[in-house]
């Protein structure tokens, strides 16, 4: 039986990676944080405890701490970690306007910080599985050589601070074999501006299938001996600059 964690699931792209791994027969730890969205609790339904739904806040220690301990009740590895929980943040403000940085610390909190949070607290379950893998759900904003904006510091600066923690890991678990993938998801259907961005080109399901493809590809090389490059991947699993 292979597990999986899900960080930011509750809907959007992290839903879609839910029931894509539950399709595929994985045992999927699903973390929570806006219990009003009923998606969870509708594949709760249909999968019942191959499902498993966890309150996580990856912007607080005490709750990755928590979620760390009930999911080690139910198996003593994880295979695949995906830290997808993030916030979008302020995307109007220039350096000519009044900035609230505070809102930028909570901003890297959460999609920084979050994501090595939880990747601190599971890398042990991690390494004692088969697929050792860690996905960080980056995006083409934290591309300082692709960066065009003029605004969405938070989030961009975020990201591009996700990418270097991401080798930071890697640097370390590969050691035991472990591995990381870096991904932009593409222009997702997704809530974080609020509302839906049905100008996205990917719907949720689409991109997690597509991302799932190239973790399972991945998995292929490095179960072969391989030891993949790290780099920033595009859904199609072409490379973006860092």
């Amino acid at each position: 039986m292979e597990y999986a964690l899900v960080t930011g699931a509750d809907r959007g792209l992290g839903l879609g990676f839910v029931r894509q791994l539950l399709l595929k027969g994985f045992t999927v730890f699903a973390g929570r944080y806006a219990s009003d969205w009923q998606g969870l609790s509708e594949l709760k339904q249909q999968y019942g405890e191959q499902l498993h739904i966890i309150e996580l806040n990856v912007a607080e220690d005490a709750s990755v701490m928590e979620a760390s301990r009930l999911v080690a009740l139910h198996t003593d590895k994880l295979d695949i970690v995906i830290n997808n929980a993030a916030i979008l943040g302020d995307i109007e403000a220039s350096v000519v306007d009044e900035l609230d940085f505070d809102e930028m610390l909570n901003v890297f909190n959460v999609n920084t910080l979050g994501a090595l949070r939880v990747s601190n607290a599971f890398a042990q379950l991690v390494l004692a599985s088969g697929s050792k893998l860690i996905v960080n759900i980056s995006s083409e904003a934290g591309s300082i050589e692709d960066s065009t904006r003029t605004s969405w510091f938070g989030y961009c600066m975020s990201k591009a601070a996700l990418n270097m923690q991401s080798k930071l890991v890697y640097n370390r678990i590969k050691e035991g074999g472990g591995h990381v993938l870096v991904l932009h998801p593409g222009r997702v259907q997704t809530y974080m501006q609020g509302k839906l961005d049905a100008d996205g080109d990917f719907t949720p399901d689409r991109s997690a299938i597509a991302l799932i493809e190239m973790m399972e590809r991945q998995l292929v090389e490095v179960k072969s001996g391989a030891r993949p490059e790290l780099m920033l991947l595009n859904p199609d699993g072409s490379q973006r600059p860092w």
